[in-house]
């Protein structure tokens, strides 16, 4: 008999920095799940992104196993590494705080092309160079 799902939780966490205290706490606490369990495997899978926030979808089971899928880092936290600052601009249109180059636009495209509802790099060049123009990033080359 298959296992039947008792619930699906959706968060960020950064990498290799998990711990019990929200929000892994009060996501997965509520359906009794081992929360040592996850934080374990989840700190082993992500070390390598080291404080980079990562999107994480947990799936609960009847009987208090689980599963998770990480994504790839948002397109924003990888677009300021780029870029070299701390956040975005609060006015995109009239302030810009940085720059980056077409091709690390692609880069970062290439790293996200998973996660993306894009059909072809291209595409998802143009969601990432909009993100970067959102958050007031000029987009050079």
């Amino acid at each position: 008999m298959a296992k039947q799902v008792t619930g699906v939780a959706k968060f960020q966490i950064p990498g290799g920095q998990a711990t019990p205290a929200p929000p892994v706490g009060t996501a997965l606490g509520k359906f009794g799940v081992n929360l040592g369990q996850f934080v374990q495997a989840f700190n082993d899978k992500t070390k390598e992104y080291a404080g980079t926030p990562i999107p994480v979808i947990v799936t609960v089971y009847n009987d208090r196993s689980f599963e998770f899928i990480t994504k790839s880092p948002p397109a924003a936290s990888m677009l300021k590494s780029a870029a070299n600052i701390a956040k975005g601009s609060g006015v995109p249109h009239k302030e810009k705080v940085g720059k980056v180059t077409r091709a690390q636009c692609v880069e970062i495209a290439e790293k996200k092309m998973a996660d993306l509802n894009a059909r072809s790099i291209d595409q998802a060049v143009l969601m990432i160079e909009g993100t970067a123009r959102s958050m007031g990033i000029n987009v050079e080359g």
